[in-house]
């Protein structure tokens, strides 16, 4: 049995909702979050958490996801083509996810590290915000290589969002198209672990209503944040996560040292 309140749930759900799409690492937060609030950690319902997250994606994507299935049926080239990216981009991530699962998983429990690599999230984001140019279409080159950063995005601390959205960038994608692909990448295997660990915490782990208000909190808060980055990236606005991650990465080192 997993130990979470309704309030916790709540909380996690809404932590889980507006950062996992934000270039701040979820997992980070969820992790800190656990650590000052001082709530039973449980990886297992904050995997189960992305399910709610993973249908905002789904409903705020819903187009560009329709058009993308029902172009592969019609053999559509354009979408075959977005297809074959998508699949080049998994190979690295399925790779290195399997390969070092429980390496990045002892992490989860360093929330010292994991606030380090948060620092190191936003001064990579500022390194993209400064050499990016946005003037080239998807590669196979740039596909592979944001699917390895998505494999080490793994490690908690590390934004999944935030490494395949700039690494995106960095290979010539504007900022609004690199977060479509990061997402649309992501997606499949995000839906599928989510989706085995409620089906397993719905089946006795966790209360019904505590699972519920987690999973319902994290939709909500899920697709506010899908919706908030996306205008803040067509506005060229990527710099902000940055400067947040940096500050955040640095506070919360300091308060494990000093608090």
């Amino acid at each position: 049995m997993i130990f979470v309140d309704l309030i916790q749930a709540l909380l996690l759900g809404i932590i889980q909702g507006f950062t996992e799409w934000l270039p701040v690492s979820s997992s980070g937060h969820l992790v800190i979050a656990h650590y000052f609030l001082d709530i039973p950690f449980s990886p297992d319902f904050d995997i189960a958490l992305m399910l709610g997250t993973s249908v905002a994606l789904i409903i705020f994507f819903r187009k560009k996801i329709l058009w993308l299935f029902f172009g592969i049926l019609n053999f559509e080239r354009s979408q075959i083509t977005y297809l074959k990216m998508i699949i080049i981009a998994g190979v690295p991530t399925a790779i290195i996810g399997f390969a070092f699962r429980d390496f990045f998983k002892s992490f989860f429990s360093q929330p010292l590290i994991i606030s380090f690599f948060i620092l190191i999230t936003g001064i990579f984001l500022l390194f993209v915000c400064r050499f990016s140019r946005g003037e080239k279409k998807l590669s196979k080159k740039g596909a592979f290589f944001t699917g390895l950063a998505q494999g080490l995005a793994v490690m908690p601390g590390i934004s999944r969002s935030g490494s395949t959205i700039g690494t995106a960038m960095l290979f010539g994608l504007k900022a609004e198209d690199a977060a479509e692909f990061s997402f649309l990448i992501g997606l499949p295997a995000m839906l599928i672990a989510s989706l085995i660990e409620f089906a397993s915490a719905y089946s006795g782990s966790v209360e019904t209503g505590v699972l519920f208000v987690g999973v319902i909190s994290s939709l909500i808060f899920g697709y506010i944040s899908i919706a908030f980055l996306m205008s803040l990236l067509k506005k060229n606005k990527l710099h902000y996560f940055g400067y947040y991650c940096v500050v955040a990465g640095a506070v919360f080192i300091l308060l494990i040292l000093f608090a």
